[in-house]
């Protein structure tokens, strides 16, 4: 990464607002200020100047404050020019500093230069990518969370426990002749459990974080008419889709977000799953199936009433990837009496959640809702104390434990205390990637690509 250079971007969002923030950051940031202004004022005093152009001409009268580095968010020097926030005027501000010397900041630019100056680590520097884009007040307080850094102290305490057990089984192995404790003893026992056991904890706390940042991708699948589009429609509590009795009347992808007590949940009704002759039809169940390879979950409808509900719920059950967690949803149980009821659920695959309700009374919407939340891993409690997560977060975690699962079974099996420790090694390096002390140039590239220009 270039950092001898001085960039420079509008840092506030696009449109008009009363005011708006040009910021410059690099070895040059006071010269370049010194070009716009007549006089610097003191380092953190904010200070009213006249801007000005290359020619003289005035720009703005804006407030302009100095953060020398290494004591600003950068690390480098940093000055802001808060001047009004007219987008004509922010960019003649903007073009004012490119004239003096800076370079126009590629999106994310200024949180890079924050990390590779040790200033926060990845994970931190994704919270910040998360808060701005939070979409309920929950994820935003745990976006705070991770960007103070509670979520990276407990990836590097996992990293010590890891590192700890490596070091008892490396020692075990170098030493042998020492007094130290074989590879079968219950001190080793018991410090595998505790590593096992943080595993399973931070997992937990990381899956539940992801969705809080990401949301839960819910998909609605079923045969036409059991009520997919009238379940979305009172989820949301909106029409958001068209409800009729005739068969196959959604015909593509109906998505929405809502916010359900804090969590994101991104529901997508499809079109019913069945042979169609129409081509608009087939388009539409095939953008179906293709909708579950980005699901976390599947909502399996089912009619209580539909005398073959049974057979098409094993049937979408079956279909389903293994990647996708799934529930039963028994609609339309105003139509039957509880027996029918209670001889379904028992019907259904037994590995299978079911919950009954009616989308038209919306008898059983309540534990439905409850469901979800079960299967986002959030609730109340977690959430008090929760900290935002990616998916590559869920994904480096899941590969991390697979290393420590395999070298603890070739340990028990093999008696290969060796490869026990070098699988540790392999998954202390896949703990790094998450806070960025292992990291690769196009993995950076992607995380800070996705930043607003001037953040």
């Amino acid at each position: 990464m270039q950092t001898d250079d001085t960039i420079a971007a509008i840092a506030t969002g696009a449109g008009k607002a009363g005011i708006g923030i040009v910021r410059v950051s690099g070895p040059a940031a006071d010269q370049i200020a010194s070009a716009l202004v007549d006089r610097l004022p003191p380092p953190r005093e904010a200070r009213l100047r006249w801007l000005r152009d290359a020619y003289g001409d005035r720009l703005d009268r804006a407030l302009i404050v100095r953060f020398p580095g290494p004591d600003s968010f950068t690390g480098e020097d940093v000055v802001e020019f808060q001047g009004h926030g007219g987008p004509l005027i922010l960019e003649a501000i903007l073009a004012a500093a490119v004239a003096a010397g800076a370079r126009r900041a590629k999106p994310g630019e200024f949180t890079e230069r924050a990390f590779f100056n040790d200033k926060i680590d990845l994970a931190q520097a994704e919270a910040i990518a998360d808060l701005i884009n939070s979409q309920t007040h929950a994820a935003a307080r745990a976006a705070v969370r991770s960007m103070s850094g509670d979520f990276s102290a407990a990836v590097m305490a996992l990293v010590e426990q890891v590192t700890r057990l490596r070091m008892y089984v490396e020692a075990a192995i170098d030493f042998p002749e020492e007094e130290i404790d074989s590879l079968d003893d219950v001190g080793l026992a018991r410090e595998i459990d505790a590593v096992i056991t943080a595993f399973e904890q931070l997992q937990r706390k990381v899956q539940a974080g992801r969705v809080l940042a990401d949301g839960l991708n819910v998909v609605l699948l079923g045969a036409p008419n059991v009520g997919k589009s009238s379940l979305m429609n009172t989820l949301t509590g909106a029409a958001t889709a068209i409800v009729t009795d005739i068969p196959g009347t959604t015909r593509d992808l109906i998505r929405e977000a809502i916010d359900m007590q804090g969590v994101p949940l991104l529901l997508t009704d499809t079109a019913g799953l069945r042979e169609a002759s129409d081509v608009i039809e087939q388009e539409g169940i095939r953008r179906s199936r293709a909708a579950l390879g980005e699901a976390d979950h599947a909502l399996v409808m089912i009619a209580a009433n539909d005398p073959a509900a049974v057979e098409h719920a094993n049937t979408l059950l079956g279909g389903l990837p293994e990647s996708v967690s799934r529930t039963v949803v028994i609609n339309k149980i105003d139509l039957v009496t509880p027996s029918d009821v209670s001889r379904l659920s028992s019907a259904i695959a037994p590995s299978s959640a079911v919950i009954a309700i009616s989308a038209t009374t919306e008898s059983g919407i309540d534990a439905l809702r409850d469901q979800l939340l079960r299967i986002a891993g959030v609730d109340h409690a977690q959430q008090t104390g929760s900290f935002s997560a990616r998916r590559r977060h869920v994904e480096l975690l899941a590969d991390a434990r697979a290393h420590v699962d395999t070298g603890i079974d070739q340990l028990r099996t093999q008696r290969a205390g060796e490869l026990l420790a070098e699988e540790l090694r392999l998954a202390q390096n896949l703990l790094g990637e998450i806070t960025g002390q292992f990291s690769s140039d196009d993995l950076l590239g992607k995380i800070f690509g996705e930043f607003c220009i001037g953040k």
